[in-house]
């Protein structure tokens, strides 16, 4: 038997992860590992643009994906509590997004925001944390007109691939 300490340690550290991966599967456009991380009865605020099943959720990202020509989110403070195959968390995020501008074709707007998701986390019959529920408080948000280049981050030959050849960074669900 796992020392309690011990597996609690381990439990927030597969947490993390859980965390970390949402991060790529919106910034890498990887649908299939974003389902991956809800649990089947999830569901996913994301204030006025989305409250609803995080399946649903995972397909209006789906559609979303392709007007954004750069997705950034950036896991800073997690405070995390586990109670068996219960946990919750709090994340402080720094959420960076180039998309279209509407009002002047051909030009970006840079989407800034300073987020915190509010996660339940729950142990699945397979021993994967997935988020159970997500709720995110928008602490602040800024839009306004960019004129950079370099949107690497979200190119489908992200070097990332090729060079971090082990599962974890692989496109899809998790193993």
């Amino acid at each position: 038997m796992t020392d309690p300490a011990l597996q609690t340690l381990i439990d927030k550290e597969a947490i993390r992860e859980l965390v970390l991966l949402y991060s790529r599967a919106i910034d890498r456009k990887d649908v299939a590992l974003l389902r991956d991380l809800y649990t089947e009865d999830a569901t996913d605020s994301h204030g006025t643009s989305f409250d609803g099943p995080a399946d649903a959720y995972c397909d209006f990202i789906e559609k979303s994906l392709p007007y954004m020509n750069y997705s950034g989110h950036h896991a800073c403070n997690h405070l995390i509590s586990v109670e068996g195959d219960e946990g919750n968390g709090e994340v402080y995020a720094i959420a960076l997004h180039y998309i279209p501008d509407q009002k002047n074709p051909g030009r970006m707007i840079e989407d800034f925001m300073a987020v915190r998701y509010i996660d339940n986390y729950r142990r699945c019959a397979d021993g994967k944390w997935r988020f159970s529920k997500r709720v995110v408080t928008y602490d602040m948000h800024m839009t306004r007109p960019f004129d950079g280049d370099g949107l690497l981050g979200s190119s489908p030959v992200d070097p990332s691939y090729g060079i971090c050849a082990q599962r974890l960074f692989q496109r899809g669900a998790r193993a």
